[in-house]
């Protein structure tokens, strides 16, 4: 029996994926789809002067305008400080205003501008072709199994990393105690080596 050979490279290609597909992780399958998609909408983005990164945090925005930073950057999956970079921009370009609420001056929250919230109608129907090309002649039934499989799928891993956060909460360890020597200890002397607590 022959097989076919691959150049790493060739590692995402569909024809590969064919021949490997049913024993292949699906994790991985899910991440090449993902990489996929992000391309297709990245090309379309780019036609419109809109970055992917951006794309992400609007759609967030535009289902709830006025979070915070750190609301925004836990939404989206990303670091906080890359947030703040992209905030930055998005706000030089006129998409967002970031704005201190009165009696918190710390707290500053991230509202759309009309220029912002006007994108929603230039870019969703961007993702919806990007969605319709992906699922191009799979059948509705298989497309339903997809959808139970990945929301399961969401749901174990997630699952998994809140027992991961419980297991590095603060005193699940086990403290050391510290070794004996097997010697009494020694007592701190005072002035005139009389020992410190005791009376002459």
């Amino acid at each position: 029996m022959t097989h076919t050979s691959y150049a790493p490279e060739d590692e995402a290609s569909p024809a590969l994926l064919r021949e490997t597909g049913p024993h292949e992780r699906i994790l991985h399958l899910i991440k090449v789809a993902f990489r996929g998609s992000s391309r297709a909408l990245q090309s379309r983005l780019r036609h419109h002067g809109v970055l992917y990164g951006h794309w992400t945090l609007l759609r967030i925005l535009w289902q709830l305008d006025g979070m915070t930073q750190r609301q925004l950057s836990e939404q989206a999956g990303i670091m906080e400080s890359t947030a703040f970079g992209a905030l930055q921009a998005m706000e030089k370009l006129g998409y967002i205003t970031r704005q201190k609420l009165p009696g918190n001056n710390k707290q500053i929250r991230i509202f759309l501008t009309p220029q912002g919230a006007a994108l929603r109608n230039l870019i969703v129907p961007l993702a919806e072709e990007t969605n319709r090309i992906a699922i191009t002649g799979v059948p509705d039934e298989d497309l339903a199994v997809t959808r139970r499989s990945l929301v399961a799928i969401i749901e174990n891993l997630n699952v998994d990393e809140m027992a991961q956060a419980a297991s590095k909460e603060p005193g699940q360890a086990t403290e050391k105690k510290p070794e004996q020597s097997g010697r009494p200890p020694r007592k701190k002397t005072g002035a005139g080596g009389q020992a410190r607590g005791e009376t002459a």
